[in-house]
């Protein structure tokens, strides 16, 4: 097997041998450890062998000494293949203008599949998938990162709540986590409501149940407002209480805010610099040379071509240059204190659920130290104050 690699990579040639010594020329070539095999007779001046392309050479000297002659009766091997490809311009553009359309095709999206969603939402995807660029066609390296197309088909549809995005050779793959819409709401267990904050009940809606506070009454957290016990003592039995119960509630937040801040943030303007890939070697090809400004923060971006469903050692590597400039924000005390109001509501929002409502603010304290804001803010809160708790059954 290994002789008939280096035959195949090596090249031979099949010789006739001519000459009334024929034979004193094979021990010749036994004699220099010139390797010949296949020696066949033709007739009684004339032998047929087999010898390899580096050896013709060195035969020529014995051809002399023993009178003998030489035709090549054949060529066998690879570098013969390679020299009538190179010889054949027709086959040998076929062979590149072949090898450079699959490489084309091979660094083209030619699929998208979505797993996960409706057909209606996958839809929606796929439209919105389209608008960012990314359709059947396309060359890659022209696309939007994953990251990217993830974090704008996220904030793009209401529907889903996350998608994956994967890509696997010419095939984009999308993996969609849908919102949920509410169960059926199973048969609930008897039940009370009770306060769970302190607070004065503003407005109360029994739907099951039986309301045990008025409206305006004080609460304290763990207070019964409505009841899962309904009927008469002897006659009672229980239900799952339901309702509504909003009460007013009352909160403080505490924020600083500096009347002076530093920070970075992008002008707009941008510089992209591309560059081909070889293995760990990269070699600009356009935007070479430093930006015009100075300060800047780099997004870089690789590629690799693909031939068929192999990673090739080529690539693409795009260098986006985002000018940045230091900003010094300087506020006024009015402002600050507009400010600091902002990020309170903020601070409250996030403490309490989306139907809350703030009904009154009031700066308790405002002061200005080491050059910050710090303003003490008291909110008064119209929100649901109820909460569920089971009716364990011998209470």
């Amino acid at each position: 097997m290994k002789e008939y690699i280096r035959e195949l990579f090596s090249g031979y040639v099949r010789i006739k041998v001519v000459g009334s010594y024929t034979e004193l020329f094979i021990n010749r070539c036994i004699e220099y450890h010139i390797p010949i095999w296949d020696i066949m007779r033709i007739d009684n001046q004339t032998i047929l062998l087999s010898l390899y392309i580096n050896d013709v050479k060195r035969i020529r000297s014995h051809l002399k000494r023993t009178r003998c002659k030489i035709r090549i009766h054949e060529r066998r091997g690879f570098p013969f293949l390679m020299r009538r490809i190179v010889h054949s311009r027709g086959f040998l553009a076929g062979v590149i203008g072949c090898l450079l359309l699959i490489f084309i095709l091979s660094n083209m999206v030619w699929s998208i599949s979505v797993n996960g969603a409706t057909p209606e939402v996958e839809h929606k995807l796929k439209q919105a998938a389209i608008e960012l660029g990314l359709k059947k066609g396309k060359f890659i390296f022209q696309l939007p990162s994953n990251q990217e197309l993830q974090q704008s088909l996220t904030e793009s549809l209401t529907e889903i709540t996350w998608v994956g995005v994967k890509r696997n050779g010419t095939t984009y793959h999308f993996e969609v986590v849908q919102k949920q819409l509410p169960e059926k709401q199973k048969a609930l267990s008897p039940r009370h409501i009770v306060a769970d904050k302190k607070a004065i009940v503003t407005k109360m809606y029994v739907e099951e149940g039986q309301a045990q506070v008025e409206e305006n009454a004080y609460v304290k957290p763990g207070q019964l407002l409505i009841s899962g016990f309904i009927g008469k003592e002897n006659k009672s039995q229980l239900v799952p209480a339901r309702g509504e119960v909003y009460g007013k509630t009352w909160y403080v937040s505490n924020v600083s805010i500096p009347l002076e801040s530093k920070f970075k943030t992008n002008t707009g303007e941008a510089k992209t610099t591309y560059a081909i890939g070889l293995f760990r070697f990269h070699i600009p090809v356009w935007g070479i040379g430093a930006p015009d400004f100075k300060e800047y923060e780099t997004l870089e971006r690789e590629i690799n071509f693909r031939f068929l469903k192999w990673e090739l050692p080529f690539s693409v590597q795009t260098n986006k240059m985002l000018q940045t400039a230091e900003v010094i924000r300087t506020y006024t005390k009015s402002e600050a204190l507009k400010v600091a109001r902002t990020v309170a509501r903020e601070d409250i929002a996030n403490k309490t659920s989306d139907e809350a409502e703030i009904k009154k603010e009031k700066i308790l304290h405002q002061e200005v130290e080491n050059g910050k804001v710090n303003v003490k803010i008291h909110f008064e809160v119209i929100e649901q104050i109820g909460k569920d708790i089971p009716i364990i059954q011998g209470d």
